[in-house]
């Protein structure tokens, strides 16, 4: 019976690895991916457009919008907003949740910016942001300046969010 139990157990195991998979995180000096995805207000967005209005752009991931951790990491940046943007920092959240989630989302918890509907994966995919499920998108965070990746969080800050991008901010001097 031992012997049969780990044969399924094999198994299952090779079964899930799809599902597990996870795309390699973009290291700080790669170049920022030039992505479009769906808005919160069904426009379509295109990140170069912002990159190049913008001092900065913060990129920022999460698996499922209004969950508890998704809810401390957005208004963490909501809370810290004008901090943020009289640096220059333009804040765009990413899941993969649909249009009518995120409005909902960005309307409950009064989120001052854009969040996208990456309902294809197109921007976690190119972040390599990709979560244990595929499907969803891992909690990251990439600070970009013209172009570059200058900051990269793949730990998945929550509560602290903002207060690490602001530090990071202070330190180079910006």
């Amino acid at each position: 019976m031992s012997r049969l139990r780990l044969v399924l157990s094999t198994l299952l195991g090779l079964a899930m690895l799809p599902f597990l998979a996870f795309a390699d995180p973009l290291p700080v000096g790669s170049a920022a991916p030039v992505v479009s995805a769906p808005t919160d207000a069904g426009t379509t967005l295109d990140l170069g457009s912002v990159y190049r209005s913008h001092r900065y752009t913060l990129v920022y991931f999460y698996p499922k919008a209004d969950t508890p951790g998704c809810t401390k990491q957005g208004c963490s940046l909501r809370d810290a907003y004008a901090d943020l943007t009289s640096q220059g920092v333009a804040i765009i959240g990413v899941s993969s949740d649909s249009v009518e989630a995120q409005k909902a989302f960005k309307e409950k918890y009064q989120l001052p910016f854009t969040l996208l509907a990456d309902t294809d994966l197109a921007v976690i995919k190119a972040f390599g942001a990709r979560g244990a499920l595929r499907s969803m998108a891992s909690r990251q965070a990439y600070l970009i300046k013209d172009g570059k990746i200058v900051y990269a969080d793949h730990k998945g800050s929550t509560t602290k969010q903002a207060e690490d991008i602001l530090a990071f901010l202070k330190q180079s001097g910006s």
